[in-house]
């Protein structure tokens, strides 16, 4: 016999057992092993299920077999005690009555009456005489007033969810209940039918021991797993079994609350940059196109300033006026380069753009803001700032997002310190293992690079943009030394970190899902 606390066995699969228990030899279905145990077929399924698992059963052969189940349809009809065909023909037999009369019987809806009349005209159960109806074919009539519903539809009435053989139902029954479930009228049938598995189950060798240890000490299935106030007080106790607990079973998992996976991670990396001595800064998320792009030495005739690339705010759509004191140099500087020595853009700048509003689509927008408003020097600067952009949402890119923004200013300040840092915040805040730098361009930056990480199912992606500004977007805003500057995109720094495959899942709903998460 195999090692196996019997007192530990469930008392649906010590019931399941005994059904063997008049011939060890013999094969039983799932409807016979239902029949014997007096069990749902549910309770059959996982009691099989858990005996399999335990080599104390096997499948001893298996086939495919049709069975017949209810509609909605035929719910409500088991629901009333009749079907409209049966209640119709009743009525019909005791004298005059229309259809009309017929539709107040609100048992069932207008459209059933009608669809119940429509059908026994057509099978030429019933005829009419003026408005009357009148039963045509008596044999017919007796097979639909009673025979249907005791027959087919009452068949259910201890379990209206299951399902029953095919083979169970006479061969009238069978024959009308593929008409009905596959017919024309498929759609208004109390029945349908169900293609099934049907398998035969017996007791392996180690299954016959355990019936055997079972029958010896006189288990029912019907001992008690959990002691009451009422068993105490009565004195109950004292006359029943009791199951005996499986230590080695895990206990179900409690679903506390806890923090958003994807909040967690940006709490942390928070935690981090503030730990290295940057200082957080903070912005609107409706901006003005002075600062999100003309402070950024972005051209107005720059494709990112196009209504494809930005949500624009239509009410209100302008600011109230320009913002001084850097609204003059920063025109300037577009226009000619003003005193850095460079040519600018050569172009007449539009202050009235400037005040144009729209959703935030950088947070270098924070970064400009905090240089215009007289920084430490030397000085580190951080945010993470919620961004919009229009664009085709897929695995790896949302119309908005969240970009950690950084700045760091001071006199020796180089392009080496910023590849520096980047890779330290690959490696530290993605907790990406592999990194590397592409040459890019952005309209503030020079030199200017892009920095990817390897993900470990996506391969290479994007992590954000970095390089030194420009004097054209530092000088107009008082500040003349060094800045590196750096936008990452911590929606995808968070996806090599936690493993997530699609960017999306960074934000879902799903309970079950977040509260899987790592």
């Amino acid at each position: 016999m195999p090692h196996i606390d019997l007192s530990s066995l469930h008392a649906l699969e010590i019931k399941t057992l005994r059904a063997f228990e008049s011939d060890r030899e013999v094969t039983l279905s799932d409807g016979v092993l239902a029949e014997a145990t007096g069990l749902g077929a549910g309770q059959v399924r996982r009691a099989v299920e858990w005996l399999i698992s335990k080599s104390l059963m096997e499948v001893a052969n298996e086939s495919n077999d049709t069975s017949v189940a209810l509609t909605d349809i035929g719910k409500i009809q088991l629901k009333a005690g009749t079907s409209p065909e049966s209640a119709l023909l009743t009525r019909a037999g005791k004298g005059p009555v229309t259809l009309k009369n017929l539709q107040g019987d609100d048992r069932f809806g207008k459209g059933d009456w009608g669809s119940a009349f429509g059908g026994l005209m057509k099978e030429g159960v019933i005829d009419t005489d003026g408005p009357n109806i009148v039963i045509k074919d008596a044999e017919q009539s007796a097979f639909y007033t009673k025979a249907l519903f005791d027959d087919l539809i009452g068949r259910f009435s201890d379990d209206p969810e299951g399902a029953l053989t095919i083979k169970s139902f006479s061969e009238a029954m069978q024959a009308h209940a593929r008409e009905a479930a596959t017919g024309p009228g498929k759609s208004k049938s109390p029945v349908r039918l169900v293609e099934q598995v049907v398998r035969d189950y017996s007791l392996t060798p180690d299954g016959v021991s355990a019936l055997q240890g079972v029958l010896a000490d006189n288990m029912t299935g019907e001992e008690v797993s959990q002691l009451t106030p009422d068993m105490i007080q009565s004195g109950g106790w004292k006359s029943v079994g009791f199951r005996r607990y499986d230590l080695s079973i895990k206990p179900p998992r409690i679903q506390i609350g806890r923090h958003h996976a994807y909040r967690s991670y940006l709490d942390q990396v928070r935690k981090k940059l503030l730990s290295l001595g940057f200082e957080e800064m903070k912005g609107p998320l409706i901006e003005t196109e002075f600062w999100n792009m003309d402070a950024l030495f972005m051209p107005q005739f720059h494709a990112a300033r196009n209504i494809h690339d930005a949500y624009f705010i239509s009410e209100p759509s302008e600011s109230k006026g320009p913002e001084e004191p850097h609204f003059s140099s920063v025109g300037q500087s577009h226009r000619d380069g003003g005193d850095t020595g460079s040519r600018g853009w050569r172009y007449l700048f539009d202050p009235e753009r400037s005040r144009r509003l729209l959703m935030r689509t950088q947070g270098t927008a924070l970064s400009a803001r905090t240089l215009g408003s007289g920084p430490n020097i030397p000085g580190k600067y951080f945010a993470i700032a919620r961004c919009f952009r229009p664009d085709e949402i897929d695995a790896t890119h949302g119309a908005e997002f969240n970009q950690v923004e950084g700045i760091v200013l001071g006199d020796s300040i180089n392009f080496r310190s910023l590849l520096g840092l980047l890779k330290l915040f690959a490696l530290e805040v993605a907790e990406s293992e592999e990194v590397r730098y592409v040459p890019d361009y952005f309209p503030f930056t020079e030199p200017s690079v892009e920095l990817q990480a390897k993900h470990p199912d996506l391969g290479w992606i994007e992590l954000g943009g970095a390089g030194l500004f420009r004097p054209e977007l530092t000088n107009p805003l008082g500040v003349n030394v060094p800045v590196i500057a750096w936008g990452l995109g911590v929606d995808r720094m968070a996806m090599v970190s936690l493993g997530v495959n699609d960017i999306r899942d960074l934000f879902s709903t799903d309970l079950e899902y977040l509260r899987n998460q790592r």
